[in-house]
């Protein structure tokens, strides 16, 4: 990694460390080719670190990369102040910032599973207690209590998980046939201000990193006086613990509804095509990165060094350019917005049985039906609706016996 990148992770830690209501005091790099396995910045460093925190009586040090249990052990021994690693500290800011009942579950459920292989290390005093008759072992078995106990609430809680996504799925079920998108990005990138913008909704807007937790779902009504969802989700961060993204799958899962995405890139920042790289691979983890996307390159008005939007602009031509909190630049991305629902509907006609009530059901929630014909126990569909949604509800055609079906016959594309 070049200086630069280091610098810049760490000014990214630090502003996670001022979200977090910690004050930043000094700031240490050190150059190795491979990480200590004991200290992991060895032990020299690890006792310069320490010489600096108590010259700045600081009482927690923070490492942008993770520790291990042992890592950790070490290092606070050595410096005499709280260690903490990025995980934990992401975490930390997450059960801060957690406000609904699904947001405060994913987030003590995360924790858990951080905190679960680093029991050892708090029980510690016990295991000091060296020939004390009635307490030798103490230490290891009230850890092996500690863990059963861990492992039981992990288990409750990700039942409650599982009860609040089917809830999730209901209400999703009933804004079926309307076309979503869902704003996406780096954490801090703008989106929650892009949504109010654009639909006047009352997102909750913090110049911090990770102010928006909960999914939150609007309407908006285009120019032609048709409805769309937009869907606002958690920001993405480089090296995101991997317990919260397995806890923030069900959230996510809003963001995987949607017929198209908007990728919002904060321009403004020096360090925005890396963050452009993390949300794809973090999209891509998701299997979200083959949906339609629009490019929307946020906080143009905040760009002061010469030649950033040109270059950007030479890179990525299809991308919009605007400054969300001024409204600048929204007319246009409202019409390529329009522009692709119209380039992604397609008509269809599907052949399903009368008795077949569900199938019915479902084509009707998930898309428009402009005409329906019965004749001998069949119902000709005539529908409209997106080309993953129009391929998804084909699948429904082939109860009926093949020389009776038309599975997702194309009539005409919707666009022309």
């Amino acid at each position: 990694m070049r200086r630069e990148e280091a610098d810049d992770h760490l000014d990214e830690l630090a502003r996670l460390t001022e979200t977090a209501g910690g004050v930043v005091v000094d700031r240490l790099v050190q150059e190795r080719d491979r990480i200590d396995a004991a200290y992991f910045v060895g032990r020299g460093k690890a006792e310069e670190v320490a010489a600096h925190a108590k010259g700045h009586a600081a009482d927690l040090v923070i490492f942008d990369e993770d520790l291990s249990p042992a890592q950790v052990r070490n290092l606070e021994k050595t410096i005499e102040a709280k260690v903490v690693d990025r995980s934990g500290l992401i975490l930390d800011i997450f059960a801060r910032r957690a406000r609904s009942r699904e947001a405060r579950t994913q987030v003590e459920l995360a924790q858990l599973n951080y905190l679960l292989p680093r029991l050892t290390r708090r029980w510690t005093h016990l295991s000091r207690q060296v020939g004390g008759i009635g307490v030798r072992g103490i230490g290891e078995t009230q850890i092996e209590i500690d863990r059963r106990m861990i492992r039981k609430r992990i288990s409750r809680l990700q039942g409650d998980l599982d009860g609040i996504e089917r809830a999730r799925g209901v209400r999703r079920t009933g804004r079926r046939g309307i076309p979503k998108g869902a704003l996406v990005g780096y954490t801090n990138s703008g989106k929650s201000t892009l949504l109010n913008s654009l639909t006047r909704a009352d997102a909750f807007v913090e110049d911090r990193l990770f102010a928006t937790l909960d999914p939150l779902v609007r309407r908006l009504e285009m120019k032609d006086g048709r409805e769309v969802l937009l869907i606002d989700t958690v920001g993405f961060i480089r090296k995101l613990p991997h317990h919260l993204v397995a806890s923030f799958r069900s959230t996510l899962e809003e963001a995987r509804e949607a017929d198209f995405l908007l990728h919002v890139v904060d321009v403004s920042h020096p360090g925005y095509e890396e963050q452009m790289a993390v949300t794809q691979q973090v999209l891509a983890g998701l299997e979200m990165d083959v949906k339609p996307t629009l490019l929307v390159f946020n906080k143009i008005d905040l760009v002061r060094q010469p030649g950033i939007l040109e270059r950007a602009f030479r890179i990525h031509p299809d991308a919009l350019f605007v400054a969300a909190a001024k409204g600048l630049g929204l007319d246009v991305l409202g019409g390529r917005m329009n522009d692709l629902l119209a380039e992604d509907l397609v008509e269809r006609r599907i052949r399903l049985m009368t008795a077949d009530t569900a199938a019915i059901s479902r084509v009707y929630e998930e898309s428009r039906v402009l005409d329906a014909s019965y004749h001998d126990g069949y119902v000709d569909l005539t529908i409209r609706t997106s080309r993953a949604r129009a391929r998804a509800l084909a699948r429904l055609a082939p109860a009926i016996e093949p020389g009776d079906i038309i599975p997702g016959d194309i009539i005409e594309e919707a666009g022309t």
